[in-house]
């Protein structure tokens, strides 16, 4: 029997889905013959999506994060640190009977809480595993990432703890190199992939495209703060009554009860159709005709993939992540925008007929536009094993 190549792959995983989702959908292109991928998650939902041969996933306690540095067991009633603690046992033992060749950090070069610091300090000595910190194309404001890499000692990491660092967008767009001080040593090392394209799912569901009219898909990704962006939008179809197009508005499982029941019953009486959670998003994003979201990496690559019209919402707290990434992609004439201070019905209201009736220059930008990050992550790793 031929010896397979294992990939280790960790997603911290504690607000959201974007981690876990940027994660499988990078395993699912990497896997070819002889590949093995493992995917060690705190995901409380890991559970629900649909695994491939040759994929698995290990599942650790589930954080919540309370604030920017504290954090508590999302499920299990215990210390914080003791399940840490937890945590840090799981993923060690898992990367010492794996034996890695290849280890895959999503966007966090310590883990949680630097859990995941043994793990590539023994992977170091072991000396077998090449380790790659995998970041999206913003982390924050330059000023904010900066203060905090450098008070964390983010920068002697990424020098002595990782063989690559794969940036998942494109340099020409934002410059986390210039933006965040990266010096050569570390520069010298990073791979800029483009962004990672999605699975596409074919246009015309006759359950979700009805009586002809355009569809809006809103989405607030896992919803744990996307209730402002959902409210607004409810009171602008409250305010201006019956419109020529439909609305499909997927809250997220995160967002809490009392605000998700609160949506649920106002929608039902503007006959928008309803969910928590749709396990198949692409299904809606290939029939939409403009999806509303707040931008997060995620969600723009899966519109981006569909060729969608997209008007982003983006929040401006704990990070302003999301406000930069909009503005970029407007500045390229990807998608448009609401600032967080503008947001409200009329506007909504104002965006969405405009992106509806009037979006040839998005639309012919978003039809040019190239994916290239799977293509770039394939490449490294037949440059590392030639194997697929």
């Amino acid at each position: 029997m031929s010896k397979t190549y294992n990939i280790l792959m960790y997603s911290h995983d504690t607000y959201g889905l974007g981690h876990i989702r940027r994660t499988m959908a990078i395993a699912s292109q990497l896997k070819c013959h002889g590949v093995n991928i493992l995917i060690i998650t705190g995901s409380p939902i890991v559970g629900r999506f649909e695994f491939p041969e040759q994929i698995d996933f290990v599942r650790v306690p589930g954080m919540i994060k309370q604030s920017n540095d504290n954090y508590i067991p999302h499920s299990i009633k215990i210390d914080p640190i003791h399940a840490m603690s937890i945590r840090q046992s799981i993923i060690d033992a898992t990367a010492k009977s794996f034996q890695p060749d290849l280890f895959i950090v999503d966007k966090a070069p310590r883990g949680l809480k630097h859990e995941i610091m043994p793990t590539l300090e023994w992977m170091k000595q072991y000396g077998k595993t090449r380790t790659i910190l995998g970041l999206r194309d913003i982390m924050d404001d330059s000023k904010s990432t900066t203060t905090d890499w450098e008070d964390k000692g983010i920068y002697d990491v990424l020098d002595n703890l990782y063989s690559e660092i794969w940036v998942y967008g494109h340099r020409e767009y934002y410059d986390p190199i210039q933006e965040y001080s990266i010096p050569e040593s570390i520069s010298k090392k990073m791979i800029f992939t483009g962004y990672i394209p999605r699975e596409i799912h074919a246009r015309t569901c006759p359950d979700i495209r009805k009586n002809g009219k355009k569809l809006v898909v809103i989405t607030a990704g896992g919803g744990g703060d996307g209730y402002p962006m959902m409210d607004s939008y409810l009171k602008a179809l409250e305010k201006y009554g019956p419109q020529n197009f439909r609305t499909v508005m997927v809250t997220g499982p995160f967002m809490p009860a009392d605000m998700r029941h609160d949506l649920a019953e106002r929608a039902k009486k503007l006959s928008v159709t309803f969910y928590h959670f749709y396990r198949k998003m692409e299904k809606l994003f290939s029939n939409a005709d403009l999806v509303v979201s707040m931008g997060g990496y995620n969600t723009i690559c899966e519109i981006l993939s569909h060729k969608q019209v997209s008007l982003i919402v983006p929040r401006e707290t704990p990070r302003l992540e999301q406000t930069i990434r909009a503005e970029v992609l407007k500045e390229q004439n990807l998608a448009d925008f609401i600032p967080w201070h503008d947001l409200g019905p009329d506007t909504m209201m104002e965006k969405v007929n405009n992106l509806l009736n009037n979006s040839k220059i998005i639309r012919e930008a978003v039809s040019n536009f190239k994916f290239t990050g799977l293509d770039v992550m394939h490449q490294r790793v037949n440059a590392f094993k030639d194997i697929c």
